[in-house]
């Protein structure tokens, strides 16, 4: 038996699902971590990827916090750590961003984070 509310950490699954779900939109014309910045195209999509990054990061916290860190340690597949942890970098080191640790998360990590969320949600209905 779970003691917290499901609606609400359903909400925020949802939002995260559609954050990452845009960011694989944005990502398609990207093919290597210059193109982020080989055109002000690539510089917006950068941008706009690291803001739903935080966002994600941001919500994922949430999540755990209230759940009681009680919900996403059933899902091992995901480095929930490191997860939470691009909103820290992101936020706080924006100017020293590495557009191939971005390029490598859209590239090798979004999928599966996505799969993972969507079960999440579909577990909790």
């Amino acid at each position: 038996m779970c003691n917290y509310d499901k609606d609400l950490i359903r909400d925020i699954l949802n939002q995260v699902s559609h954050a990452l779900e845009t960011i694989r939109n944005r990502f398609k014309i990207i093919k290597t971590p210059e193109d982020f910045f080989n055109s002000e195209t690539g510089r917006e999509k950068l941008d706009s990827i690291c803001m739903q990054l935080i966002a994600i990061g941001e919500s994922i916290k949430n999540v755990d916090k209230i759940t009681h860190q009680s919900l996403l340690k059933k899902y091992p597949e995901i480095d929930w750590k490191k997860v939470k942890g691009i909103r820290d970098i992101l936020s706080h080191h924006y100017f020293d961003l590495d557009a191939e640790v971005v390029f490598d998360v859209c590239k090798n990590h979004l999928n599966l984070l996505l799969k993972t969320i969507n079960e999440i949600i579909n577990n909790l209905s």
